[in-house]
């Protein structure tokens, strides 16, 4: 079976960080995710989904984004159940695995500066980051094949299209 979710939107109101009584992190927010079409009016419309992370990936949210953040969230759907005034309710959201900043905190706060060591974004993962164990344990250690260039010397002949 195969239950995965990837979402990119906003997030609808500033996060909300609580532990548990046996103080683990656990947060839970909104994400406002753009439609791929826009309705007859030409306007673009929204989903706003509810979702939850814990421990590390709650952490990370909480610390470094706000109201209006872009994020991407990988996770998966659950649905819970619970019963008020008698009748049972169903509650369908996302349990966030990971979460990646897709833009700096700078640029949030209309300024320049850029979060953690001066990228765009980044993964975080609540166990650590994939990138950490290759290049034995070493983030440093990678070096592109490709090098630090910019353009490629193609002539438009030697395109398929």
């Amino acid at each position: 079976m195969i239950n995965n979710v990837v979402l990119v939107g906003r997030l609808t109101a500033a996060p909300d960080l609580r532990k548990t009584p046996s103080n683990v992190s656990a947060l839970q927010g909104t994400l406002a995710v753009n439609r791929n079409f826009k309705n007859q009016n030409g306007e673009r419309e929204a989903d706003f989904i509810n979702f939850q992370a814990w421990r590390g990936t709650a952490d990370i949210i909480a610390e470094y984004c706000g109201k209006g953040s872009l994020i991407g969230l990988t996770g998966r759907i659950q649905v819970r159940s619970y019963e008020k005034d008698g009748q049972c309710r169903y509650v369908t959201e996302v349990v966030a695995d990971s979460v990646t900043l897709l833009e700096s905190r700078g640029s949030q706060q209309g300024q320049s500066n850029n979060t953690q060591n001066g990228s765009q974004g980044g993964n975080f993962y609540p166990g650590g980051s994939p990138q950490s164990e290759f290049a034995g344990g070493s983030s440093g250690g990678y070096n592109s094949p490709f090098g630090n260039s910019t353009s490629m010397d193609i002539s438009d002949d030697d395109l398929p299209f």
